[in-house]
């Protein structure tokens, strides 16, 4: 008796949740394996400043004029005291309007807190680190603000880029059109943050090259942590079964 030939199934799709998932946690191990390698690099050198870091403190140093440091000043602000938090919040409050009514109570205080406590624990981390490397900072004679603690990864920076991303992350989940406006924005404001902290002489390069890589992965695990209180937008009603 000749047996009908089997039918081989295609293996299903993963969700699309479970594949964002798996981007993220990628994007999470390999900005942890590059901030650990450069680690690894600048502690090899006694986390002593490569000839390009020192150029880099020394062009800043000879290029900046009263107008531009000022406007540095208020810039490098922006990466400290309430406003990150205030960005956080934000996060928490675009979430906590895209979820349908009615909202409980504590799910609402918990949308509304959770980026805020995200970034609070990503300042806890980004400060063990740094504590631990121990990296000293450019020379105080050539500072153009204040500054305290270690050098190794940048505060200012870390926290710009985390509580930024925070809200590009809530902005886009909840209003996937503005998905790429808010990306831009929070690059723009990470990118400008940390910059203004080379220029006004308290961080070396890779000092905020660092911070990056570290509020990347931190960024990339909070994707993941957050995305349950985080709704998605519903796709627009077609007419038809999808």
């Amino acid at each position: 008796m000749n047996r009908p030939p089997r039918t081989v199934r295609p293996p299903r799709p993963a969700a699309p949740e479970a594949r964002a998932r798996r981007r993220w946690l990628l994007v999470a191990g390999v900005a942890a394996a590059l901030f650990t390698a450069l680690a690894v690099l600048l502690a090899t050198r006694a986390w002593a400043p490569f000839p390009f870091e020192r150029a880099a403190a020394d062009w800043a140093a000879d290029h900046r004029p009263a107008v531009a440091r000022s406007s540095a000043v208020a810039l490098t602000r922006l990466g400290s005291a309430v406003v990150p938090y205030l960005l956080a919040l934000a996060a928490g409050a675009v979430s906590v309007r895209a979820t349908p009514a009615p909202r409980p109570v504590r799910r609402t205080a918990l949308q509304l807190a959770a980026p805020v406590l995200w970034l609070i624990a990503g300042q806890l981390l980004r400060l063990g680190v740094m504590h631990a490397c121990g990296r000293p900072r450019p020379p105080q004679a050539e500072w153009a603000t204040d500054a305290s603690g270690f050098s190794f990864p940048s505060g200012h920076s870390f926290t710009s880029a985390v509580s930024s991303g925070l809200l590009a992350l809530a902005v886009a989940r909840a209003h996937p059109a503005a998905a790429r406006a808010a990306a831009g924005w929070a690059a723009v404001f990470t990118l400008v943050v940390g910059l203004s902290r080379i220029y006004l002489g308290v961080h070396w390069p890779l000092d905020v090259l660092g911070s990056w890589l570290l509020a990347a992965g931190w960024l990339a695990i909070g994707a993941v942590v957050l995305h349950p209180l985080q709704p998605t937008a519903a796709p627009p009603d077609t007419g038809g079964a999808a």
